[in-house]
């Protein structure tokens, strides 16, 4: 063997013990990764296609897309929705079928929450970005309630939002004639599990986007200046336009978080009033863990990824059009 090619095996030697090393690494991640999360989305596609009540008693049978036809429509609920046409089946649909009822509670809930969640991030990350004193204590003050308890965190809200609670007592000290408890009555439960949410989210999102204030060259505002644009038109055609890659990202995971809120709800109201606070996640586990249907459950399940997934390229389309633009 030549010094050339004793050369050469020794680098192919070392080359592949530093990518065992490397894959040595990366090993705990993807094996966490497929037994936490890729086994456990083949088994609930495959589950979406079966009957199964759980347990070691219970066999899993074949019903094809049995599951996905009764999450959808019964015999019932196909004749009255024919009966009454199709804006009337509709209406019936998203105001009777619980996967209607969960689907728009669920979309109400986002539309609602992201845009909150975002104007709110916005501006106290705005009004931080300024040399405040005390900016870096209402930082933290802001983002704790990211990182503290979820569980703490409502039944703290559960009791500011009772009938007499400290809520309502201020907004009748305004005048309001509102006196019941928030997550009692059927319109206000929505609303008190959005305002909880925005709250939440909103010290979070608005330390990134401090860190994307902070990434502005402060060459774009000098030149803004110098062509005699005000403070508000800075903002409009320098900040915003600069923050549009943050954006883009706050309302992707802020999207998926709503879709997949379970915590918040299954504390605060558990779907109630009625079915006012009905979301998707909560009907999945009431079919899967009350009703024992995993079968059903994980057909909802696979509706859910469905959407999210839908929403999500959706805006990556965008988003890649605007870019080209």
């Amino acid at each position: 063997m030549t010094s050339a090619s004793r050369k050469k095996y020794r680098m192919g030697k070392l080359g592949r013990k530093n990518t065992l090393i490397a894959y040595s690494f990366l090993a705990p991640n993807f094996i966490g990764f497929a037994i936490f999360t890729l086994i456990p989305v083949i088994l609930s596609v495959v589950m979406s296609f079966t009957e199964w009540k759980g347990g070691a008693l219970s066999t899993m049978q074949w019903v094809g897309g049995d599951n996905y036809a009764s999450i959808f429509s019964s015999a019932k609920v196909s004749g009255k929705m024919a009966e009454l046409g199709f804006f009337g089946g509709l209406d019936y649909f998203f105001n009777k079928v619980d996967l209607g009822i969960a689907l728009k509670n669920t979309v109400f809930y986002t539309v609602v929450t992201v845009p909150l969640s975002l104007v709110c991030a916005v501006t106290l990350a705005l009004v931080l970005n300024k040399a405040v004193k005390g900016a870096v204590a209402f930082r933290a003050i802001f983002f704790f309630p990211y990182v503290a308890s979820m569980v703490a965190i409502c039944v703290c809200w559960n009791f500011m939002l009772m009938k007499n609670g400290p809520v309502n007592q201020l907004l009748m000290a305004f005048g309001s004639t509102f006196n019941k408890s928030w997550t009692a009555d059927s319109t206000m439960a929505m609303w008190a599990i959005v305002l909880v949410s925005v709250w939440r989210n909103m010290g979070y999102y608005m330390v990134i986007y401090l860190a994307a204030l902070q990434g502005i060259p402060r060459e774009l505002y000098e030149a803004a200046t110098v062509d005699g644009a005000n403070r508000w038109k800075q903002f409009l055609h320098v900040t915003l336009p600069q923050l549009r890659p943050t954006t883009f990202f706050a309302s992707i995971m802020l999207i998926i978080g709503c879709f997949k809120i379970y915590d918040t709800v299954a504390i605060m109201t558990n779907g109630g009033p009625g079915r006012a606070t009905k979301m998707l996640v909560i009907y999945i586990y009431q079919e899967a863990f009350t009703n024992f249907h995993y079968g059903v459950a994980s057909a909802i399940a696979m509706v859910l990824l469905l959407v999210v997934l839908l929403v999500t390229v959706i805006q990556f389309s965008m988003e890649d059009r605007y870019a080209n633009n």
